[in-house]
């Protein structure tokens, strides 16, 4: 008898608590190095998909993560870093097979409470880690140093500003003593089995305070406002080798990606001469552009708001 998924739960106005795991033979980071891989995989494709991260927790046969996909697959986004992760970690390590176990685990966070407790159950988890209990705030591997100013987000992986939203106040040095207070609370009070307890209510309540983008664009329009924008001419111009090409197709492949939410393959479809094992890179190229060229950025904030 074959045994179906239940589908996974999406809405554009989700955020999750993601959790991954290796599988049960395996560590799933063997040393520091396969901890700031993951981190640099988060850094990259977090950035080029325009979702926000606001807690992470790195162990040693699992990660935690409260993820903002802003509207994006939550699938794709994970599929991308964890395979990525596989890819390195096999090469590294010499070995073959899977890394992780089954597909990565993720509940809907949708209503206040939820975001507070995991997010605090997420910055607790070094407590079973020897040399930690008690000063969890110190594991190298976890955002929790970072919300209370102890160590610098030098990959700006973490956004703050939205739960620095939840506790009302936009001051740095009230919001760490009052988020640490919080946490340090739950983590003394047994806050886990009442975290397990809020996660299997399915009540739903819209958070407000989020960019949410839709991904659904149609890519014939997006297409042609791309080109318009770059005074790029698709019959002729399209054939041509160029800069100017290069660039349009990146852009181009990168917006669809990110704000059409299509396949690599659907991509090749509607930008001729592109293959599917090139872009990927492509698409990377693409962001790079956005991320250099205020031009682009100036097109893609307008492209945002088109519905």
């Amino acid at each position: 008898m074959v045994i179906s998924r239940r589908a996974r739960e999406k809405s554009p106005e989700y955020m999750y608590h993601i959790m991954c795991r290796s599988i049960p033979e395996l560590q799933l980071f063997k040393d520091d190095d396969d901890k700031e891989y993951y981190l640099s995989l988060l850094e990259k494709y977090i950035k080029k998909f325009n979702c926000k991260l606001y807690a992470y927790c790195l162990m040693s046969n699992h990660v935690h993560l409260q993820l903002d996909p802003a509207g994006f697959d939550i699938s794709k986004l994970m599929l991308c870093i964890n395979t990525a992760y596989a890819c390195y970690f096999n090469r590294k390590h010499k070995r073959y097979g899977h890394v992780f176990q089954d597909r990565f685990h993720s509940k809907v966070l949708d209503k206040e409470s939820y975001i507070f407790a995991v997010s605090a159950y997420i910055h607790n988890n070094p407590c079973d880690i020897e040399g930690y209990s008690g000063r969890e705030e110190t594991y190298p591997y976890s955002s929790y140093g970072i919300y209370l100013g102890l160590k610098k987000d030098t990959r700006n992986l973490i956004d703050k500003s939205f739960m620095m939203g939840l506790f009302n106040t936009d001051n740095e040095k009230e919001f760490a003593r009052r988020y640490m207070e919080f946490v340090t609370h739950q983590r003394d009070k047994g806050g886990i089995a009442e975290i397990a307890e809020l996660l299997t209510n399915t009540d739903y309540q819209y958070v407000s305070g989020r960019r949410i983008i839709l991904r659904d664009k149609p890519p014939a329009k997006i297409i042609n406002m791309i080109a318009n924008s770059l005074n790029f001419n698709i019959t002729s111009d399209l054939i041509t080798k160029s800069r100017k090409t290069n660039h349009y197709r990146a852009f181009t492949a990168y917006v669809l990606r990110v704000l059409c939410g299509l396949s690599y393959r659907e991509i090749c479809e509607k930008i001729c001469n592109i293959t599917i094992s090139g872009c990927a890179n492509l698409c990377m190229k693409g962001y790079e552009l956005l991320s250099s060229e205020p031009s682009y950025t100036a097109i893609f904030e307008n492209l945002l708001t088109y519905n």
